[in-house]
């Protein structure tokens, strides 16, 4: 059996992933620490907003209890320079298989995309953490059903296109936890509601904790 890193314990305990993308990386700090308040304590901060290595491990050491992870890794220099940053995990929207293998290197989870059957199997037999099924609007939730008959024990995040009102479905049928950007950030990142971002995270996570005790009252592992 591949040996794959561990999915950080904020990713599996709250099982929502929050994304963030900015016009500037001195941004992420209140909303992250207002997301992390609230118990969403995963967080994406990605490599499309300026500056987001330089501020990672200040923001790192402003919220020790945060995994705080890199996005949008497309490059084996992008992945060495987050996890030099100190990137508690990795998120790619490609099949690369070398991107994983990479990872598994510097000992980092790694979550790459995959949609199809061929891409999911190159991903998770090179050892990816996870597998993110992106985009995920684009095949629904009931896939999730689909990919557990050959591939029995992968782990997936949904992301792309996931509203909070679609998170129930996607972790009834089986996701460890969703990935949320805009549905979840709204217009925090450019200076908006911050009760309203607030408010968003806790229904994200209640809703997570509700369809996972459905998903376990029918015998559902995962």
């Amino acid at each position: 059996m591949t040996a794959r890193p561990a999915l950080p314990d904020g990713v599996l305990r709250g099982g929502v992933v929050a994304v963030l993308r900015a016009d500037d990386a001195d941004r992420y700090l209140p909303v992250c620490r207002a997301l992390a308040e609230e118990g969403v304590t995963a967080l994406e901060v990605t490599l499309t907003t300026p500056g987001t290595l330089d501020v990672l491990p200040a923001l790192r050491d402003a919220l020790p209890h945060a995994d705080i992870g890199v996005g949008t890794v497309l490059t084996t220099e992008d992945l060495r320079a987050a996890v030099a940053a100190g990137a508690g995990f990795l998120v790619t929207p490609v099949a690369d298989p070398a991107l994983v293998r990479a990872a598994r290197a510097a000992g980092t989870p790694i979550v790459p995309g995959a949609m199809t059957p061929t891409e999911v199997r190159t991903v998770w037999a090179a050892g990816a953490s996870a597998v993110k099924v992106f985009p995920a609007a684009t095949v629904g939730a009931d896939y999730l059903g689909h990919l557990a008959g050959p591939f029995p024990g992968l782990v997936t995040m949904p992301s792309g296109g996931v509203g909070l009102d679609d998170v129930p479905a996607w972790i009834r049928a089986g996701a460890a936890a969703v990935s949320l950007g805009g549905p979840l950030v709204g217009d925090a990142l450019a200076g908006g509601d911050e009760g309203a971002l607030r408010e968003r995270a806790r229904t994200a996570l209640a809703r997570v904790r509700a369809a996972r005790e459905a998903r376990e009252a029918r015998g559902v592992a995962r």
